[in-house]
């Protein structure tokens, strides 16, 4: 096979995989704290190919870039919704450790304890949040009250490097950096609200026409080159 095509194939397989990470945020524009992610791509050189993908390619999908920008923060005026105004995290425990995000939107425990919509314990300062009775109001600071009883404080962290941070499901996030998180200055959580995606919809459809197109031109250049150009060739050389 020409190298060529093995050039527009390569590109091929980008294009799939920028297709699979735009579909995704377009799928997450709804889901509360969300975090959008570009794609980047990296050269591959030839003596390598076969390590990489078992096949040759001159281009891969290099490591995907989070955009942690804020999103829209939406009144909900429901007690439990909290909304983190600045930077940082909540924290999660579970059964894999503690994990992270931005997605405020709570639940209260048969036990009483403040989890996440799948279940999972939201940390405060000192451990799990145990709701009691009474009307539930959020600070500014994160301390929680029902009624005129402090329930605890949710924790919100920060980290130096958040490109140690790893996206999982349910929009959470693991950090695989060494150094501990802090709290963020000057974060404020607003009660009774949510922070919205930070996908634009508009921007993702942009994308999505681009890297179409740019699939649809890379299928035509493997299609002239394989029977175009090759077929030519051997029509040529059958005739010597």
């Amino acid at each position: 096979m020409a190298g060529g095509a093995y050039v527009a194939l390569s590109g091929l397989r980008t294009r799939m995989d920028q297709l699979d990470r735009v579909a995704a945020d377009l799928a997450n524009a709804g889901t509360a704290g969300y975090k959008s992610e570009k794609v980047t791509t990296v050269a591959v050189e030839r003596p390598s190919f076969n390590a990489a993908l078992q096949t040759a390619v001159d281009v891969v999908a290099g490591p995907g870039r989070l955009d942690f920008r804020n999103g829209q923060i939406t009144p909900t005026n429901r007690d439990l919704d909290m909304a983190l105004e600045g930077r940082g995290f909540f924290e999660v425990q579970t059964e894999t450790g503690a994990r992270y995000t931005r997605n405020g939107q709570f639940e209260r425990r048969s036990d009483g304890v403040l989890v996440t919509a799948d279940g999972q314990a939201v940390m405060g300062e000192n451990g799990p949040i145990t709701l009691g009775a009474g009307q539930i109001s959020v600070q500014p600071d994160g301390t929680v009250r029902t009624g005129n009883t402090v329930a605890g404080k949710v924790k919100v962290v920060e980290f130096a490097d958040a490109s140690r941070l790893r996206r999982e499901d349910a929009g959470r996030f693991r950090y695989e950096g060494t150094a501990a998180p802090t709290r963020p200055a000057g974060t404020t959580i607003k009660g009774g609200a949510i922070e919205q995606s930070n996908v634009s919809v508009v921007d993702r459809m942009v994308q999505l026409t681009e890297v179409g197109r740019s699939f649809e031109a890379l299928q035509r250049g493997v299609t002239v080159l394989m029977n175009d150009v090759d077929g030519k060739a051997i029509a040529e050389l059958g005739r010597r």
